[in-house]
């Protein structure tokens, strides 16, 4: 019963549209469905640094230590802006480059993973979620238990990521059949990256003048 109450909250905000989301679709829009793959490997890889980091009770430190939050976050948001406003600026070359595959994948996936890793709010969802379902009378360690979670977790998460590409594959067709233009798709897609960066820098100087 307690796992099923875990998978349902879990996915209840895996589906839940967020940055994740918008990140793989915009991956996917600008270099093509591979490149959208690739993306949610790079998150999905990425994740574990939080999970592992929720296990050993590291990710608390963010919420000890407001400075390394906010410090992470426009470390994050710069990238994301980087990343945005390269593949706004480049163009599309071949095929084989915008669907994600040789160099372009593993570029793909190193941003992807970059990306997740740099997001505090990743850490301190999982140090505040996981706990609620880790049982302290289980005969396995707390440690562990955590790390199980945040497994499963970081699945279920990804399954959403993977729905969003197959969705927005079929939207860059239809942007490069009605409109005739890759380059629209692209620019369509670095905008989105590059909105997702503004957004969280726009975030830490609100705050920062509250």
């Amino acid at each position: 019963m307690e796992w099923l109450a875990f998978v349902i909250a879990a996915l209840g905000f895996a589906y839940l549209p967020g940055p994740a989301m918008l990140y793989t679709a915009a991956q996917t829009l600008g270099r093509g469905r591979r490149a959208g793959f690739c993306a949610v490997l790079g998150v999905h890889l990425g994740c574990y640094v939080h999970v592992i980091a929720a296990a050993l009770g590291l990710a608390a430190l963010f919420a000890a230590v407001p400075s390394a939050y906010v410090a992470m976050k426009i470390i994050g948001g710069c990238y994301l802006l980087w990343v945005g406003m390269r593949l706004w600026r480049r163009g599309i070359g071949s095929p084989e480059t915008t669907d994600g595959t040789g160099k372009g994948a593993r570029r793909v996936m190193v941003d992807s993973m970059l990306v997740e890793i740099l997001n505090p709010k990743t850490a301190l969802f999982f140090v505040a979620f996981l706990p609620q379902f880790a049982q302290p009378e289980a005969g396995m360690a707390m440690g562990w238990q955590l790390l199980w979670l945040g497994i499963a977790t970081n699945f279920l998460f990804s399954s959403a990521d993977v729905v969003v590409v197959m969705l927005a594959a079929p939207l860059r067709r239809w942007l490069q059949g009605a409109r005739g233009s890759t380059r629209l798709a692209q620019r369509l897609g670095g905008g989105l990256l590059a909105s997702l960066g503004a957004h969280g820098l726009t975030q830490v100087y609100r705050q920062g003048i509250s």
